[in-house]
């Protein structure tokens, strides 16, 4: 890594202490509006999925943009990653609204359960990391979590373009719960595993369903 791990938590800090009062603005907007889905989802898993998208932005923006270069170039890389889901977010939520917690499938509990430990995300590491040296909120590993939870509770099939990009900060951004003792990061990698696996899953499913549907030639 071109960081070491002071260097890292220093970098949450700095965001912290320069965000705070930003990043309890998110914490409670996510919370509202994850709970308002949650009661009524036709209603509100729309402005739910904009606020996502501008969750993403923030994140490419204030942290990747701002602090997390400063440690490592890689982020640039990152933080263009995390404005193009913004932007796939807001296509989403323009074209078609996406209904969460409407799933009939087993994984709607699972998804749900990630939901939460996202939002409890900040208050779980500060039981291993002193605040304000600790991942909160607004950052990439609790935002890939949410999402990656209220993409496991909709009804329809998880759109492939919405998902590639938090699989992808599950596998980089989980890295950190060994490499750099983030013990909440576990649950990340397991996150992304699980919507890799659904995501394969369906291409197999459309594989077979296309080739069943195709009209044979004699």
């Amino acid at each position: 890594m071109p960081f070491t791990a002071d260097q890292f938590y220093n970098v949450f800090a700095v965001y912290n202490r320069q965000f705070g009062i930003a990043v309890a603005g998110w914490w409670i907007t996510c919370l509202v509006y994850v709970a308002m889905a949650a009661r009524n989802p036709a209603a509100w898993s729309r402005l739910l999925t904009f606020v996502l998208a501008a969750l993403w932005a923030w994140n490419a923006i204030a942290y990747h943009a701002v602090l997390f270069t400063r440690i490592n170039p890689a982020a640039w890389l990152f933080g263009a990653l995390f404005a193009i889901e913004s932007g796939l977010l807001i296509w989403a939520g323009a074209r078609r609204p996406l209904e969460y917690f409407s799933s009939t499938r087993p994984l709607l509990g699972l998804g749900a359960t990630l939901v939460v430990y996202s939002l409890l995300y900040p208050f779980l590491s500060a039981l291993s990391h002193a605040y304000p040296a600790t991942p909160t909120f607004g950052v990439p590993c609790p935002t890939a979590m949410l999402t990656i939870g209220l993409l496991l509770t909709l009804r329809d099939r998880v759109p492939a373009l919405l998902a590639v990009i938090p699989v992808v900060w599950a596998l980089i951004g989980g890295s950190a719960a060994t490499l750099l003792a983030v013990p909440t990061d576990y649950v990340l990698l397991v996150a992304g595993t699980v919507l890799m696996v659904m995501l394969i899953a369906q291409l197999r499913s459309g594989a077979r369903v296309h080739r069943n549907q195709a009209p044979e030639h004699s």
